[in-house]
């Protein structure tokens, strides 16, 4: 079986714009990670899934002349994207890898900390992954990542929905969509649900977790819109739903009220392998 990270979204300029935005409603989520973490100055650290960068900016920021950030990720179009916004990046030792983050290669040598954000849910049985990844470093590794859950959070739309609540249609039709484009491509949709239970069955110390979901608001809905845009041809060759349909739902998106409820969340894990 395959465990190829492939990423199911785009790489395009375009999809980074989209990842931009999402970077801008994970901040605090993000921060409250590398808290967890603990980021010294002098960390080597391995971030997997880098795409364009934003995780990597963040991480930067807390690392001195003596870090290193080794960037990873096999989609060439947004490794390009990050290099050019953090290749002149100093005093830090920034290093752009080019590899699939689910082969777990030399680059993980001597790591101090391994995290990412929104990349395991990328590769098919992430658990093994998750697994592999503890036994491969040294112990005392810290390891963190943030991961989604596109789940959970459609039990409370689809009561909403039931009740009445016919403006909250859109939500539940995006949700669906992502899960199906998901399942199809034989990856997790809610694999941050499982993500300190995986962890701590892989032997890791010190499990820490946290929850964050994402109410509706604007950065959220720009989100769902750009995603429409970003694999709408996909969707439809897929049979999930027609270009027509991606279209008419991103009018409805636009007239969903503010402060309506998440319709996904991420989950925060930190741990010492």
């Amino acid at each position: 079986m395959s465990q190829s990270s492939e990423y199911v979204l785009g790489s395009s300029a375009e999809a980074a714009r989209r990842l931009e935005i999402q970077d801008r409603h994970f901040a605090a989520a993000s921060e409250q990670l590398l808290d967890f973490l603990k980021l010294r100055p002098t960390d080597r650290v391995v971030e997997l899934g880098c795409g364009p960068g934003m995780f990597s900016r963040r991480i930067l920021k807390r690392l001195g002349a003596g870090g290193t950030l080794v960037a990873v990720d096999s989609a060439p179009g947004l490794l390009d994207q990050a290099k050019a916004m953090l290749g002149n990046t100093a005093p830090v030792n920034y290093q752009p890898t080019l590899a699939d983050a689910a082969q777990l290669g030399e680059w993980l040598d001597g790591a101090d900390v391994v995290c990412g954000r929104a990349v395991l849910h990328h590769i098919p049985m992430a658990e093994f992954t998750i697994g592999r990844l503890c036994g491969r470093v040294r112990p005392g590794t810290r390891l963190g990542f943030m991961e989604p859950d596109f789940r959970a959070p459609l039990a409370r739309v689809a009561h909403l929905e039931a009740a009445g609540h016919k403006e909250l249609e859109p939500l539940r039709v995006w949700a669906t969509v992502i899960n199906e484009l998901y399942l199809i491509r034989r990856i997790s949709p809610c694999v941050g649900a499982t993500l300190a239970t995986a962890f701590t069955d892989a032997g890791c110390r010190s499990v820490q977790a946290a929850y964050a979901e994402f109410p509706c608001n604007d950065l959220v809905i720009d989100n769902m819109i750009m995603f429409y845009d970003e694999v709408g041809e996909t969707l439809a060759k897929l049979g999930i739903i027609a270009r027509a349909e991606c279209t008419r739902q991103q009018g409805l998106l636009k007239k969903v009220p503010p402060g309506s409820p998440a319709v996904w969340g991420v989950h925060l894990v930190s741990c010492e392998a």
